[in-house]
């Protein structure tokens, strides 16, 4: 069995043997409200489970896995309301966008996908303050019943100003780091059971540093288990990076390098941050996930084509 790479109208679509694993929508028709961007929706283990919600009523501006920033100087690129100092959530004119520029690279080979693609990030009254080249990366250990997503992300400021990217903890509330590259699990993985290092639990690891952290859910019907694992790259700014992670009231996963210290960008400065998911039928208990950790760190360490 082999990988393929097909493009369609505004989407990448990537399937091994014939059962697809992600799609890549690089040109959303999502509203200004949302701030739209890229995403990756639906995700499937090799044995065909869905991992990823879209656009959940309670946070409709939740994408699969997407790399979402939602305090960015004063534009929100994360969706929806802003948390501030002063007023806690509201709603602000700020949503920007990520805007599609070019694929610069479209490969598939049998056995690994790669992509690269430049976009402009546009505030919403439409300056655009970051130019990024994007990287992914697709490969299959069919043996482990896993594959690995690669992500990562070379964000310029070509705005003429320092631009601050904080989080709502940045801000002044607690335990509430988010932004980067973040996953919404499906429903039934409410509940679900994360992994970090060599420990076991849930919402008591919000926050915690680690280089890598695993959640594995359990699906509706069947009742089969899938696992992802995040890994944070070693050559990460801040690494081993501080993890926004919830198992209750819903799922969901996020290496948040922002999470409590802002990072100021200079102009015609760049922030580079790589990670890896690998997305795996089943669960595979602590000492499992480990192994999946590796898998992630060894795709970290292959060679990038541009």
């Amino acid at each position: 069995m082999t990988l393929r790479l097909d493009k369609q109208p505004g989407a990448l679509d990537v399937a091994f043997g014939g059962q697809p694993l992600l799609r890549y929508v690089y040109q959303p028709d999502d509203p200004q409200l949302e701030s739209p961007r890229p995403y990756l929706y639906p995700l499937h283990t090799l044995g065909g489970d869905p991992v990823s919600l879209f656009r959940p009523h309670d946070h409709v501006w939740h994408r699969g896995i997407a790399f979402s920033l939602p305090n960015v100087g004063p534009a929100n690129f994360w969706g929806g309301v802003t948390y501030t100092r002063a007023q806690g959530y509201v709603q602000l004119p700020n949503n920007g966008s990520q805007r599609h520029h070019v694929f610069t690279r479209l490969d598939a080979q049998a056995d690994a996908v790669g992509v690269t693609e430049r976009l402009h990030w546009l505030t919403e009254p439409g300056e655009t303050w970051f130019r990024e080249q994007r990287r992914l990366g697709v490969t299959v250990a069919a043996d482990q019943g896993a594959w690995t997503l690669t992500f990562g992300t070379e964000l310029t400021n070509v705005s003429d100003r320092e631009i601050v990217i904080g989080s709502p903890t940045t801000e002044g509330r607690d335990n509430a780091g988010y932004g980067g590259l973040f996953w919404r699990g499906p429903r039934s993985f409410t509940g679900g059971r994360v992994y970090c290092g060599d420990r076991e639990g849930g919402d008591e690891l919000m926050g915690v540093r680690a280089p890598w952290m695993g959640f594995t859910g359990r699906h509706d019907g069947h009742g089969r288990w899938s696992t992802l694992v995040f890994v944070d790259a070693e050559d990460n700014p801040d690494h081993p990076v501080q993890w926004f992670v919830r198992s209750e009231p819903f799922a969901c996963l996020c290496p948040a390098p922002f999470f409590a210290t802002e990072v100021p960008v200079a102009p015609g400065a760049t922030v580079s941050l790589r990670y890896a998911v690998v997305i795996a039928d089943g669960d595979p208990g602590l000492t499992g996930a480990a192994d999946l950790a590796a898998l992630g760190h060894a795709a970290l360490k292959a060679p990038e084509d541009d």
